[in-house]
């Protein structure tokens, strides 16, 4: 029973951001009614699978919860989707706002049906703004939020970070969003609609680091924040692989030099001496610590930042990640059954709460598997379930060709 438990969620969201962030929400309790089109969110077919259209990406994105297709282009779809908002809580969709108009299931359209509905449009852009009708996706938001320029500043080429962030960070700040609603909507008793752009949030995030001297106006330099775009700030190579640390305040640098013998570097070079004058002379202390580096294995340096209270990490790869001897203490990763895919990995809810204790309640489920069971609960007779079947605007999976 997770602290959102009785919260009922319709998730009309395909790829990473929206499924990511119900999964959470689910994850914490809430019911959640993922709605797929009858070919399935295509998120589906990223990755290896043992069975179609269950790979990797969609079962690590759409746990906690069940799962309904309907053809949304169907009129009698529709009805059912109306039926469903009647008694949901927020519906949350990542469908251009266009098409959702031309599909009737605009947020004016489904507020006059339940006046407290939250309804939460995870877009590309503010739909207040010329970019409004484009479509948006993690690696162009990446490159407008400035992400691949700062590969530039830190001295390599543009790049993107290899990992959705944006789909996921966008994805979390839908969930602040939603959850602001719903405890306005328990002062007041009424629903709003919500909009959360992809572009919008990633630049507030990125710049946040490095608004720099353009905070100002005139601006002071060129934007950036120097710590963060050091050419050599990156995990250090060691005799025999990387290791990751930040020794960071004056009580770290003391510490580090003292136990490798050497004290007398900040004696001796001003670079060193105070977090102010190693901030300023960033590039040459980065540099000059990754040479010092080189000169150790990676387990004698992580004995060495131990013992002096610095705070480093192993560089893990994917699967070494999974050995992490905290992450077992702590069951991080488990191995579960399900019922079609067999054992799989998964990860735990990070989030820890005393009272309610949030964990996934379903695993990922296949595509349109709850679909009658769902518009049973609202009211639908087994005729008009059959009759939804026969019109094609319900699909339920043939359990024959699993």
């Amino acid at each position: 029973m997770g602290p959102l438990d009785g919260l009922r969620i319709l998730d009309l969201t395909t790829v990473l951001m929206g499924p990511y962030a119900t999964q959470i929400l689910g994850d914490y309790g809430a019911q959640v009614i993922k709605v797929e089109a009858p070919g399935g969110d295509v998120v589906r077919q990223i990755g290896p699978s043992r069975s179609p259209d269950m790979g990797p990406l969609y079962l690590n994105a759409n746990r906690s919860k069940r799962d309904i297709a309907l053809d949304l282009k169907n009129e009698k779809s529709r009805e059912a989707i109306l039926k469903l908002v009647e008694d949901a809580d927020i519906l949350v969709t990542n469908i251009r706002p266009r098409a959702m108009a031309r599909l009737g299931l605009s947020y004016e359209e489904l507020a006059a049906v339940n006046p407290r509905l939250i309804y939460a449009a995870l877009v590309g852009y503010s739909q207040a703004g010329p970019y409004a009708e484009r479509p948006a996706y993690d690696d162009l938001i990446q490159g407008g939020s400035c992400i691949a320029h700062s590969f530039v500043r830190a001295g390599g080429k543009p790049a993107y970070v290899p990992a959705a962030i944006a789909d996921r960070i966008v994805g979390i700040s839908a969930i602040n969003a939603i959850l602001a609603a719903v405890i306005e909507r328990s002062r007041s008793g009424i629903g709003q609609k919500v909009e959360v752009p992809m572009f919008e949030t990633m630049v507030s995030m990125v710049m946040s680091d490095h608004m720099g001297g353009l905070t100002f106006d005139p601006p002071m330099d060129s934007g950036g924040y120097a710590r963060h775009l050091s050419r050599d700030r990156r995990p250090y190579q060691t005799r025999d692989g990387y290791v990751c640390a930040l020794i960071y305040n004056d009580g770290h640098w003391q510490r580090f030099f003292k136990e490798i013998g050497r004290s007398d570097i900040p004696e001796n070079d001003n670079r060193f001496a105070s977090f102010s004058s190693r901030m300023a002379n960033i590039d040459f202390v980065y540099a000059s610590l990754g040479e010092i580096i080189r000169t150790k294995t990676t387990a004698e340096w992580l004995e060495v930042f131990e013992r002096a209270d610095v705070p480093a990490m192993p560089m893990h790869s994917f699967e070494s990640v999974i050995e992490d001897p905290h992450l077992d203490a702590t069951g991080f990763f488990q191995t579960v059954d399900h019922p079609t895919e067999g054992k799989l990995r998964q990860m735990a809810v990070p989030a820890c709460f005393s009272r309610t204790p949030a964990k996934p309640e379903r695993l990922a489920p296949r595509l349109g598997e709850h679909g009658p069971e769902i518009l049973s609960e609202v009211g639908f007779s087994d005729v008009e379930i059959a009759e939804l079947q026969r019109c094609g605007a319900l699909c339920v999976m043939n359990e024959d060709k699993e």
